[in-house]
């Protein structure tokens, strides 16, 4: 008799653009899951800050270093699971992210572009401002049917969305955006 050990906790981007609650969201998941979570915030090198506190958006020559951190970062808590907030807007950096973590799995909270900019404006201290809003949406790539993942909609609550994020996490249907 061969004993088959349990598959290992999910390993999770939470993605959208600024003010769709990907930390909030994300932090309460990695709480209810019992892994750590990692805030991509935290991984942006100090000039992606400097320009993006300028309102210049960044290119994806900016966003290349940042993207490799958080995907050792995903590299590094693959077998013991782990959720971490990251815009991951097109597929190119969504791929960036599973060239080291192939087993991630995206969850996109996408919202109305109004109730995000007023989230965003409604956050002073934050280094993001509401004017990079658009230039996200315009950048925003959905997730596509090869990508593991799913769509949720941020007008829902936060304690909403963690659990039909751990439903999701559990089912066969994800697999489809």
């Amino acid at each position: 008799m061969t004993s088959t050990s349990p598959p290992p906790p999910p390993l999770v981007v939470v993605m959208g653009v600024s003010g769709s609650g990907k930390t909030t969201v994300g932090a309460a998941l990695a709480q209810r899951l019992r892994v750590p979570f990692a805030d991509a915030d935290d991984f942006h090198p100090e000039a992606n800050i400097a320009k993006m506190s300028a309102g210049v958006p960044l290119d994806d020559d900016d966003r290349r270093p940042w993207l490799e951190s958080i995907a050792a970062w995903l590299a590094e808590h693959d077998a013991t699971g782990g959720v971490a907030s990251c815009s991951a807007l097109k597929r190119s950096y969504r791929d960036i992210l599973t060239a080291q973590a192939p087993r991630t799995t995206f969850l996109h909270l996408h919202g109305d572009r109004d109730v995000l900019a007023q989230r965003v404006a409604a956050r002073p201290a934050h280094f993001m401002p509401a004017a990079l809003i658009d230039s996200q949406f315009a950048t925003l790539e959905p997730l596509q049917a090869d990508e593991h993942g799913a769509v949720l909609d941020v007008a829902r609550a936060v304690d909403d969305l963690v659990t039909e994020s751990l439903s999701l996490l559990t089912s066969k249907d994800i697999h489809s955006a």
